[in-house]
């Protein structure tokens, strides 16, 4: 592929400082990055993209998903947040060996991919040994989305929590630079685990230079956890907390005052009964809100679907009430300031990295959308069936409809293969 990439003529959206349509607009990717944004750019020697029945808008960002459940899917449908737990965490998790857990996070980061997900923060909080991390993050290096790897130890085996291996870690796949894939520590935290345990988790995060991810709430060890990490000195900027559906304000101006930010999943924290939207409250806060998919054994893996919950249940609170490009800030400007990447990616601006989605307009759901409200058609109608093209860092990772990944057909074979082992136990047990 030449090093420079024409988008041509194409229904562009831009998303800062607040989304906008640009229509028959072309786009100049070079050596990776964002060099033009006009009409009729007059380029040589590019390779053509033609975009004229195309919408065209910065990557989606998912700020919060657990990407080893991939080949669980629809596996915990019909439960609430206990009995994810009990069947997801406690049963199936165990069950990983490192390789089938490289397996899951090529295929969902793959899956993130083709429904226009180009960066995402894969809270991997399955991390039983050093063997397991390596194969966790050569799935996501080989799929070429860029990620933000969370280092999390399983919540039911808190035996697993050994600091020397985050370090590990850290050295051994995180110690140079690399503009696809960082590190975070993804801790327990302290609703769950006692206030030693998450003070210690904080310093681990501090002595390893890394930004910090954490489900948050009212839990059984701390009904106001973000007050004892202010107590004791640990509210940082570079953290990403996640839920917080059961904090009082009070608490989230303590986040607001830290300068942190917060992913909410509305999907799963609806179906599995976290508690009220917390969309509104966040912005009367003040406090950079992204958007997740959080887990796939419960919902579909797409932030279209994502967006839209958002949404609607925004408009079922006293707060304030959001438009569908607020939602489509959420998913690309706004999540990419909540992953600490706002620098790089998130907008169209001229220097960015060129993580870019192609839409087709000439399907029957988006085909008149370009006349219309081409924004508020992303968020209400469209779907990952749209996706026609993908590109990361200028790379394209998906076209004409189809992911360029090689092997796809041996890996979705691998993915059954792997489900019906994890399955075997459990169909034994009830035998």
């Amino acid at each position: 592929m030449p090093d420079r990439l024409l988008l041509r003529g194409g229904c562009v959206l831009d998303t800062d400082p607040e989304p906008v349509a640009r229509p028959s607009t072309d786009i100049l990717v070079e050596d990776g990055r964002i060099a033009a944004v006009a009409p009729n750019l007059a380029v040589a020697d590019a390779e053509i993209i033609d975009a004229a029945d195309a919408i065209v808008l910065p990557g989606l960002v998912d700020t919060h998903r657990h990407v080893w459940q991939s080949v669980l899917r629809s596996a915990a449908i019909d439960v609430d947040l206990a009995g994810y737990r009990a069947v997801v965490q406690h049963r199936f998790g165990a069950r990983y060996r490192p390789a089938d857990l490289r397996l899951a996070n090529l295929l969902g980061a793959l899956e993130c991919l083709d429904a226009g997900i180009t960066t995402v923060q894969d809270f991997s909080h399955i991390q039983y040994s050093p063997e397991h991390t390596d194969a966790a993050v050569e799935g996501l290096r080989e799929s070429g989305i860029r990620a933000l790897f969370g280092y999390g130890y399983p919540v039911a085996h808190p035996e697993a929590r050994r600091p020397e291996h985050a370090r590990r870690a850290r050295e051994t796949h995180f110690a140079a630079s690399d503009d696809l894939l960082g590190m975070a520590l993804a801790p327990v935290g302290p609703a769950h685990r006692s206030a030693e345990e998450a003070i210690a988790d904080w310093w681990l995060a501090e002595e390893l230079a890394l930004p910090i991810a954490v489900h948050i709430g009212v839990g059984p060890m701390s009904a106001r956890p973000i007050e004892l990490l202010r107590g004791h000195g640990l509210l940082r900027p570079d953290t990403l907390y996640v839920h917080g559906n059961s904090l009082p304000d009070s608490e989230l101006r303590r986040i607001a005052e830290s300068g942190a930010a917060v992913a909410i999943t509305p999907a799963i924290e609806a179906r599995m009964g976290h508690g009220a939207p917390m969309i509104g409250r966040l912005r009367t806060h003040g406090i950079t809100t992204g958007l997740g998919v959080d887990v796939v054994t419960s919902v579909a893996g797409d932030l279209f679907g994502v967006m839209r919950a958002a949404w609607l249940t925004s408009q079922l609170t006293d707060g304030p009430r959001f438009t569908p490009a607020d939602l489509l800030r959420l998913a690309t400007m706004d999540g990419a300031r909540t992953l600490g990447m706002d620098e790089r990616i998130g907008s169209l601006a001229p220097g960015k990295q060129a993580d870019l989605v192609l839409l087709r307009t000439d399907a029957v759901n988006l085909v008149t959308a370009p006349l219309h409200d081409p924004v508020g058609a992303v968020v209400t109608a469209a779907h990952p069936g749209n996706v026609d093209t993908v590109l990361v860092a200028g790379k394209v990772r998906k076209r004409n409809g189809k992911l360029t990944h090689p092997g796809l057909a041996e890996l979705l074979a691998k993915a059954r293969e792997t489900a019906r082992y994890l399955l075997a136990d459990q169909e034994s047990s009830a035998g």
